[in-house]
């Protein structure tokens, strides 16, 4: 299988690109995973809805110029499915069965993901209920990547 995932920014906080760096490479004998990591767009802090908009367009613009034909895309937003690590595993096998081996999970900046980017999703996936930043969500979400290899494979991880 194969795994894209696209993130608008750059993660800053050398701890957390110490983490995805393990996860990436505890990933390796599982899936052949890619990170693609987009500009975020400049704009003021105190940006007014329309500036925040225009922006969360030309976001959503590059997102969708990165897709890869055929992918599955998966969209990571705060009002998406929430999943137990046992439910995206099973999602992955039955992903897997049905053909379907490329995913891109997608992972907007601060301002979100753009309708564009949300209306071409096969489906919205919420991490938690608690609001995480989106470095902190990239993070999260290789380790529920790798946990559900774990599970699919029988291996141990602690519950």
């Amino acid at each position: 299988m194969q795994i894209r995932v696209i993130t608008i920014g750059k993660v800053k906080e050398r701890y957390l690109q110490e983490g995805m760096s393990e996860y990436e490479k505890r990933l390796r004998p599982y899936v052949k995973l890619q990170v693609v990591e987009l500009a975020e767009e400049k704009r003021p802090q105190t940006a007014s809805p329309a500036t925040e908009s225009a922006a969360m367009e030309k976001e959503g613009e590059r997102v969708l110029a990165a897709l890869p034909e055929g992918s599955l895309l998966i969209a990571l937003d705060v009002k998406g499915e929430c999943w137990s690590s046992e439910e995206l595993a099973a999602s992955f096998r039955h992903w897997a069965l049905s053909g379907q081996n490329y995913l891109t999970f997608v992972i907007g900046g601060d301002i979100g993901l753009s309708p564009a980017v949300l209306a071409k999703s096969t489906m919205r996936l919420s991490l938690s209920r608690m609001t995480f930043t989106h470095p902190m969500a990239r993070l999260l979400l290789l380790e529920q990547v790798y946990r559900a290899f774990r599970i699919l494979h029988g291996e141990p991880y602690h519950k």
